[in-house]
């Protein structure tokens, strides 16, 4: 009898381990192809792609494939969002964004935006939640808030010193789209829109640039910069950056919840920055490591229900 119960009560705990697991390489994955699709978009420019033509690869060609999916579940109303709120989904969190932030990458290191960019997403996560959807901030939340706001300032120390002008405007940059991002979470939260939906139609949306594209010199040069190349980033933007991270992302929080999943994205900087140094040879410099840490502590403060 008790080799039975015994037999029983490890089958269970073997059966609730497992969607757990399952969780964590999900959203450690999604995290790591974020990363990567940071780390492509630094080496894209490197070798001569413009932040337009890296946007046709992380929109377009997932738009092709999202195409019919959209069509059957109805394009009149934009799959249930509808076409106000799908517009302007695609501004704050599709490729209206990331041409902002991929312009970013043009002033300042990788380190920079990586690490700006999603930190600036939590404080205007946490502003506009109290603002708009009336959630109460609790005390180590604004502490994770303050505290990410020191990390901010040590980066831009960074370039206020060292790079100037153009550092400056790249950090500013990336601050805004991480706010317009978080201007995107909100009103998905608002709208109750799930992510998958939204990467649907904003997929989909996208393709109308796709005529003006090609009436440009962007495909001439994108055939110029050679075929490997335009595979790195159809890979590393348009399928691991964009539906593989999202579709794994919402596996963890489906097998975690969404308190415990909110880590993953927190490891998108330090991630970045490994892999910036391990890929493209740029290490950090002790200014953004510095700040690095920093934003980490505020993030794990920022998570903290208490």
């Amino acid at each position: 009898m008790d080799q039975r119960t015994g037999g029983a009560n490890a089958l269970t705990e073997n059966n609730a381990t497992a969607p757990a697991l399952i969780g964590v390489v999900c959203g450690l994955s999604a995290a790591f192809f974020w990363a990567l699709g940071f780390a492509g978009t630094r080496h894209g420019l490197k070798v001569g792609f413009t932040p337009v033509d890296l946007l046709v690869h992380r929109y377009v060609w997932s738009g092709i494939v999202f195409l019919p999916l959209v069509l059957r579940a109805g394009i009149s109303d934009l799959c249930g969002i509808g076409w106000g709120r799908g517009l302007v989904l695609m501004v704050l969190g599709g490729p209206v964004m990331s041409l902002i932030s991929y312009t970013g990458f043009l002033f300042v290191p990788l380190g920079h935006g990586s690490v700006i960019q999603p930190s600036s997403a939590t404080l205007g996560g946490l502003f506009l939640a109290a603002l708009v959807l009336k959630e109460r901030i609790s005390a180590a939340r604004l502490a994770g808030a303050i505290v990410i706001v020191g990390g901010l300032c040590v980066i831009g120390a960074e370039s206020i010193g060292h790079i100037g002008a153009d550092g400056v405007l790249g950090d500013l940059i990336f601050v805004a789209t991480g706010f317009m991002f978080a201007g995107f979470g909100t009103l998905l939260r608002r709208w109750r829109v799930s992510a998958v939906s939204a990467a649907l139609v904003i997929n989909v949306l996208s393709l109308v640039m796709m005529p003006f594209y090609l009436l440009t010199a962007g495909p001439a040069r994108m055939a110029a910069i050679g075929v490997g190349e335009n595979a790195i980033q159809a890979l590393a933007q348009g399928v691991l950056a964009g539906p593989a991270a999202l579709y794994l992302f919402v596996v963890s929080v489906q097998r975690l919840g969404v308190a415990r999943a909110a880590v993953f994205p927190a490891c998108v900087p330090a991630l970045t920055l490994l892999t910036g140094w391990l890929l493209l040879g740029e290490p950090p410099t002790a200014l953004q490591a510095a700040g690095l840490v920093t934003v980490l502590c505020g993030f794990y403060l920022a998570q903290r229900q208490g």
